[in-house]
């Protein structure tokens, strides 16, 4: 049975949690800032291996997603009675193992659209709107507003996760909410191939984005802009190239 409690221990409660996933998202940041300098303005997979590309990719997603799973984290830990600090720690690496996994294609993709960015210009364009357009239809689609509303509604969730055995809890719960987070956000996620993968500001306004349409009241509604937004940019890239660095090398590559 899922316990929520009301009070000044349930504030307590919150703040522990929420306060390990914002904890962790904020070193990630403070990483990303300072080591991203000799990888900013390298296409595709920033000339890194496997491996390396892994670590980046987890770290990035840990400081775009967690603040917005900070939420999340919280209500879980209200149905945890005893051995909450562990618990949480293991939820949220299952929760980063999720992403970990989706750095897999990612690589690929990023190690792809590094070759298209090697390419004549127009080719790079063209793979840039693509790349918009595919973001774009997706933030539009009925498996999008699902997966948006697991997570901005997540209490079904807790009840799911109050079914599973407690020695695989907190994994699998983790885990099953990760799954949602990269069904609701990996089309945003995807933009980083166009604006360039360590463009820290392009993780700062896409990391606004994914906070907003899960936190937001018009959340749904910012994930239909945002897709109408994306389409507009597949046009537009033809007439403005630089808005997408990462593909055609614009000027905004340098950010």
């Amino acid at each position: 049975m899922v316990r929520v409690t009301g009070g000044p221990v349930t504030a307590r409660s919150r703040a522990g949690p929420a306060g390990l996933l914002l904890v962790v998202a904020g070193a990630a940041w403070v990483w990303m800032v300072t080591r991203r300098g000799g990888m900013r303005a390298m296409p595709g997979t920033m000339g890194l291996g496997l491996p390396a590309f892994l670590a980046v990719w987890t770290l990035m997603t840990a400081a775009m997603m967690l603040p917005a799973t900070a939420p999340v984290a919280a209500l879980y830990a209200r149905t945890i009675t005893v051995h909450r600090a562990p618990r949480m720690v293991v939820f949220t690496v299952a929760y980063l193992l999720v992403w970990a996994a989706a750095g897999l294609p990612a690589y690929g993709l990023a190690a792809g659209l590094g070759r298209a960015a090697s390419l004549p210009a127009a080719t790079g364009t063209a793979v840039a709107a693509a790349v918009f357009a595919v973001s774009g239809l997706y933030q539009l689609t009925p498996l999008k507003d699902r997966c948006l509303a697991r997570c901005r509604s997540p209490i079904g969730l807790m009840l799911r996760y109050a079914s599973y055995p407690r020695t695989s809890r907190d994994l699998r719960a983790g885990a099953h909410h990760g799954a949602f987070c990269l069904g609701c956000c990996w089309s945003l996620m995807v933009l980083l191939a166009a604006f360039g993968v360590m463009n820290l500001w392009a993780m700062v306004a896409l990391t606004a984005v994914i906070t907003a349409e899960k936190l937001a009241p018009a959340g749904h509604l910012i994930a239909r802009v945002v897709g109408f937004a994306s389409i507009a940019l597949a046009v537009a890239v033809f007439w403005f190239p630089a808005l997408a660095p990462g593909l055609t090398g614009g000027g905004m590559a340098g950010m």
